[in-house]
């Protein structure tokens, strides 16, 4: 058995910096990860995606551009150069990490599985059959989650495809049928559909985006319908069976849940393609973390304190595993709040953290603190503001108007409780307005502050003018 000051099991966005940290300090470090480094947002999450997304964009930049007067020939998909730009990028990244774990003499990296087999044990079965053991009186559980299946008849036998295997289709669907309107459906339906797929969107909720305002949900509905996707809300799917034209999707659907230029003409869908987007579940069962007496959720999380601590003491949890918000800046933070902790004797917690994330539809949704939903719920006395995208004079000049900007400010104080940007540039706007909630600037400082013209920044002042 090998003795290390602390072993981290999954070299994902919490595992990578925070072991190069620990062995700055000193720390003998052990990583053990299943097949590859960076995690899923390297491997198959936020860099493969957002890499083939870019080509989805440059595809319907090519056929609006007679709106610009450029004139073209037409233009045709090659999923085989798509997906290999793809996998260069994820590569890259890959390989950059690889190389950051290598440099410190005092990281070691163990590939293969890991599953406890002591409460501070931790056996690991390489690629060979062969073992190794460690121990260490810090563990850091960085493991991630997978894509999950719901248990529905007929689906095991459809081949469909999660979003880890749909990276690496090199056709592009005739009609991609979709079960789910999560974030990563919606990513992947709207991507899909500028690459010349049909694409019809299946979401069990009577609402699209339930977590977001209204407001907000409707115009990114009618933004990704107005791109030609088809979305189903409502919509319980029942069976899931193979057709001689690739797959049917059995539905339950009352009656007038859908307007007319949405609503299905049948209750049962036939696609090409089936993907399966309806969450994510924990990568726990493989490790036996019940050997270590470490606590999961219903669901199975690890549970972990706001120290990030499990109630096995000198055991974490880091990033997705653990439960709650799934992004990658998340995970990274994490791993800074344990590293001030442990190593600079700090009292840091994610009591308070701000909820923070991106959709990476186009237009894109930034979002951050509060909902007006969440604020009413609260009983707090707010004022919102909203503005259209399309009262941008830059939206206007690059004819990127589609979209609305929202804030929600707290009336007694002015302080910014929340904001959701769905624009182009959605994501930096909301990190200006995410700034000033940080540092406690008031709506109206925002309001009449100077931002050069003509960027999207500027849109701020007209915003909060409107209150």
């Amino acid at each position: 058995m090998t003795k290390y000051d602390a072993i981290i099991i999954g070299s994902g966005q919490a595992g990578n910096p925070l072991a190069k940290k620990l062995a700055g300090a000193g720390w003998r470090v052990a990583v053990i990860e299943r097949k590859w480094v960076g995690g899923t947002c390297i491997n198959t999450g936020c860099t493969p995606t957002k890499t083939m997304i870019a080509s989805g964009r440059i595809a319907y930049l090519v056929k609006k551009s007679r709106d610009f007067g450029i004139h073209t020939d037409g233009y045709a998909v090659n999923m085989e150069e798509v997906i290999g730009r793809k996998n260069a990028v994820v590569l890259s990244f890959r390989e950059s990490s690889m190389k950051g774990l290598l440099q410190p003499a005092n990281i070691k990296i163990e590939f293969g599985n890991a599953v406890f087999t002591g409460e501070k044990e931790i056996t690991v079965t390489k690629e060979d059959g062969s073992l190794s053991t460690l121990t260490a009186n810090y563990i850091f559980i960085n493991t991630g989650t997978s894509p999950a299946i719901p248990p529905l008849p007929g689906l095991e036998d459809s081949g469909y495809y999660t979003s880890d295997t749909i990276l690496d289709l090199l056709e592009i669907p005739r009609h991609l049928v979709i079960i789910g309107g999560s974030y990563i459906a919606l990513e992947f339906g709207q991507l899909y559909r500028r690459l010349g797929s049909e694409v019809t969107v299946i979401e069990g909720s009577a609402h699209f985006l339930p977590k977001e305002d209204e407001d907000i949900a409707g115009e990114l509905k009618k933004i990704l319908e107005d791109d030609g996707l088809k979305i189903l809300t409502h919509a319980k799917v029942e069976q899931v069976s193979k057709d001689p034209e690739g797959v049917k999707v059995k539905c339950s659907i009352p009656p007038g849940s859908h307007a007319p230029e949405t609503n299905a003409t049948s209750n049962t869908i036939t696609g090409s393609h089936l993907l399966v987007a309806t969450g994510r579940s924990a990568n726990t069962a493989a490790l036996q973390p019940n050997v270590a007496g470490i606590q999961l959720d219903e669901h199975g999380f690890i549970v972990a304190n706001d120290k990030l601590e499990t109630n096995v003491p000198g055991i974490y949890a880091l990033g997705d595993v653990k439960g709650g918000p799934q992004f990658t800046h998340i995970s990274y933070n994490d791993h800074l709040i344990v590293y001030k902790n442990l190593i600079e004797k700090g009292n840091e917690s994610i009591a308070g953290r701000l909820p923070i994330y991106c959709l990476f539809t186009d237009p894109e949704l930034g979002r951050v603190g509060l909902t007006e939903k969440e604020a009413r719920a609260k009983g707090l006395n707010i004022k919102v503001a909203t503005m259209p995208a399309a009262w941008i004079a830059r939206a206007l000049e690059t004819s990127e108007t589609r979209g609305i900007l929202k804030a929600i400010v707290d009336a007694d104080n002015k302080k910014i409780i929340g904001a959701a940007m769905l624009s182009a540039g959605g994501g930096e706007l909301m990190s200006i307005l995410q700034m000033a909630m940080m540092g406690g600037i008031t709506y109206d400082r925002v309001r009449d502050a100077v931002f050069a013209h003509p960027t999207f920044a500027e849109s701020l002042n007209n915003l909060f003018g409107g209150l």
